[in-house]
């Protein structure tokens, strides 16, 4: 019998057989689909993945006589699934270019040209496996959960295709890896169990406690003993309020494994929003499980110092984010909720993964308003349907719950007995409310920070952090926003350490960018009147170590401050209406926030770009390009930052663009030399001559770069520039 073969030849000269690859891409869906409660379902999808291989034309072109790109292999697997079970269809006609929506799919499934082929194909497939129909009606070997008529039927369809084409894309690129790269499919380790994990963090744990006294010692151990204790509860929802220093890091994951060891789940997911947080968490567990046990997965992750020769450690972890096969991941918030409203194969790779796993979500107040409604219902689809318990971690715990006027999460139970006891413990900082309809200038808040020799002030605005350095008119003033690239911010922030550790004088203006997971101490913060959870988040930067009695935070209603739109602009509005009575007011009862959320949640619209409807219309395109955590549309810009007198690095790096292009290596390596400048400014920037293109979409700052401010913008408004 003629061969049939599914790739070209490997490096050995081998031959990689059609029926060979599609029978153990359809074992391995299969296994992967188990998870998602549909093993049978992603048996066929893998199976029926590369039918159209079978035709005469796409076998030419792997023999060499055919043209450079092999013609359509998709249509003839979404024929034979639409007549099985339609759905399967959106998998395999997208399984290379991305999941398709729902005209797209019906106007693919009528192509007459097509529909030859099918049949040429099928013709060959069937002799060479004879049992490529299943027995079985397919809709009767899906979830019961997918069977019934519900009003969110095709919400609970399109997140389930979407989890069951990362098992078919994971199982198709880990065969294909096999044929053609058999040692990195060696190389890819078995995970640590949960139980051994577990086993290294108790390890470390007693060491700590060991080492550890004092009152503050006590209330992180109490906390640690809360969660330790809550891991044998139902799967499910839980919220985790815990203060500024209460050891949340560590005690979250103590539940994680514990749950997870209780539960069999398979690994541990934590999602921070920022990278100065995701860093700083990351170290914590590389330093407690070891490098090749946590998986530190997000876009501003050092590029290995020697790509062409990369440690077991470095490649493992390389192949690890592809398909978030290890036992701890820590990712952004971004690249979580952006993956799972994602339509590539690429983003969506790792998504059945996500089932059985425990999920922390930390500083979980962030998550964007206007995207709220998706991202709630998709969370409640993954704990109710596909085994995952999610934790919700916050200082400032959002009121996510069901309610009469909001639809949110079912049965979120709190690990902590009575965390107000603990806000009360660890208070740190006494707060001064604005009074009445009290305005501050510039140069009065300017004077505050004069009268204190460290002091931190925080701003809305970009444009009102250089206002307040204009106020200031003093050189040795520090600055934080993103006018400084990454690099900038990095050396910023160690100058601020280094002089508040020696006493020194300390004097820094900054934007929201400080204000989460950023570890600095200042005796005095001075925040201007924002969203209730940004202002105790800056107030987190004062007295952090409790070195004082008490620390200082000054709220202030700048008299010529600006706001961003949306849900900020909204939030600080509330925020001002409940801090008029400052005597029924207290910053440290975590029930205040509840409240304000509930009032914000009340007060915006949560789902601004109607992605439901998408979902709903299972346009996966659609929700794509809707689901946006970053609103404004960016290109990213490098500046000529010099680290150190006499540094080339950037320069080097531009060279070597104009030179090669811009490959992912040196992408990675110029990270910390890029801002964000807004798309809509690019032309008119081009024209003035400050920014030029080197490669298309990467452009090189040609303006002015100062040591304080960062770019400089002449007339513009920074706010409108620089993301």
């Amino acid at each position: 019998m003629f061969e049939f073969l599914a790739h070209s030849a490997n490096i050995k000269g081998q031959q990689h057989q059609l029926k060979e690859h599609l029978l153990s891409v359809a074992r391995l869906a299969r296994d992967f689909a188990k998870n998602l409660g549909a093993p049978c379902p992603g048996y066929y999808a893998g199976l029926w993945h590369d039918l159209g291989k079978f035709h005469p034309e796409f076998q030419a072109y792997l023999r060499g006589e055919g043209g450079r790109r092999g013609p359509n292999h998709s249509s003839a697997g979404t024929l034979l699934a639409a007549k099985f079970f339609e759905p399967l269809a959106f998998l395999i006609a997208g399984h290379h270019g991305g999941l398709p929506d729902l005209e797209e799919l019906k106007a693919r499934l009528k192509d007459k040209v097509q529909l030859e082929r099918y049949k040429t194909a099928l013709q060959n497939a069937l002799q060479v496996i004879p049992s490529l129909e299943p027995e079985q009606a397919l809709e009767k070997q899906i979830p019961s959960f997918l069977q019934s008529n519900t009003p969110d039927a095709f919400s609970r369809l399109e997140l389930f295709l979407r989890l069951l084409f990362s098992c078919l894309v994971d199982a198709d690129y880990l065969d294909t890896e096999k044929h053609f790269d058999p040692q990195i499919t060696g190389l890819r380790q078995t995970k640590t169990s949960i139980a051994d994990l577990w086993t290294i963090f108790a390890a470390d744990q007693d060491k700590l406690i060991a080492k550890s006294q004092g009152p503050l010692n006590q209330i992180r151990r109490e906390i640690y003993e809360h969660c330790c204790r809550a891991a044998t509860l139902t799967p499910g929802f839980f919220s985790l309020t815990v203060p500024t220093g209460g050891g949340k890091t560590r005690s979250g994951m103590a539940f994680a494994l514990l749950h997870a060891l209780h539960y069999q789940k398979d690994r541990i997911i934590v999602a921070i929003p920022y990278t100065s947080i995701i860093e700083q968490t990351a170290d914590v567990y590389r330093n407690i499980f070891g490098d090749t046990n946590v998986l530190e997965h997000h876009s501003a992750v050092a590029p290995p110092p020697d790509p062409e020769n990369l440690t077991p450690g470095e490649l493992w972890a390389r192949l690890a984010s592809e398909n978030w096969d290890a036992g701890i991941i820590v990712t952004t918030t971004v690249q979580l909720f952006e993956s799972l409203f994602s339509d590539r194969s690429s983003s969506c790779r790792k998504l059945h993964n996500l089932a059985n796993s425990v999920v922390i979500l930390d500083e979980v107040q962030t998550l964007p308003v206007h995207l709220l409604e998706p991202v709630l219902d998709v969370l409640q689809q993954l704990v109710r349907f596909y085994g995952v318990t999610a934790v919700l971690c916050s200082a400032t715990q959002p009121a996510l719950e069901d309610g009469p006027f909001f639809r949110g999460l079912p049965n979120v139970r709190e690990i902590i007995p009575e965390p107000q006891k603990y806000f009360a413990m660890l208070k740190r900082v006494n707060y001064r409310l604005p009074s009445g309809n009290e305005k501050w200038s510039w140069e009065e808040v300017a004077g505050a920070m004069r009268r204190s020799p460290q002091a931190l002030a925080v701003v809305n605005t970009k444009q009102d952090a250089l206002a307040l350095l204009d106020a200031l008119d003093d050189p040795g003033t520090l600055h934080l926003s993103t006018l400084l690239c990454g690099a900038h911010r990095r050396k910023v922030l160690q100058e601020v350490r280094r002089r508040l550790s020696s006493g020194r004088p300390c004097r820094l203006v900054a934007t929201q960018v400080v204000e989460a997971g950023v570890d600095l101490d200042f005796p005095l913060v001075l925040r201007a009147i924002g969203p209730l959870d940004r202002i105790v988040q800056a107030a987190g930067r004062c007295n952090r170590e409790g070195k004082l009695q008490e620390g200082r935070v000054i709220i202030f209603n700048p008299g010529e401050g600006r706001l961003p739109p949306g849900s900020y602009k909204t939030g600080t509005e509330i925020a001002a209406t409940m801090l008029v009575n400052a005597k029924a007011v207290d910053l440290h009862d975590p029930g205040l926030y509840r409240a304000y959320f509930q009032r914000l949640y009340q007060s915006c619209t949560l789902d601004v770009k109607g992605i439901q409807a998408s979902r709903s219309g299972l346009n996966y395109p659609e929700v794509a390009q809707k689901f946006r955590m970053i609103e404004q549309r960016v290109v990213p810009v490098i500046v000529n930052y010099r680290e150190n007198p006499g540094d080339r690095k950037v320069e080097d790096l531009i060279i070597a663009i104009r030179q090669r292009g811009a490959n992912r290596q040196i992408m990675r390596l110029l990270q910390p030399y890029i801002v964000n400048i807004n798309a809509y400014k690019i032309n008119s920037l081009q024209k003035e001559g400050v920014i030029q293109e080197l490669t298309p979409g990467l452009y090189e700052w040609l303006g002015g770069y100062d040591e304080v401010r960062g770019v400089v913008t002449a007339a513009r408004d920074p706010e409108e520039l620089v993301f």
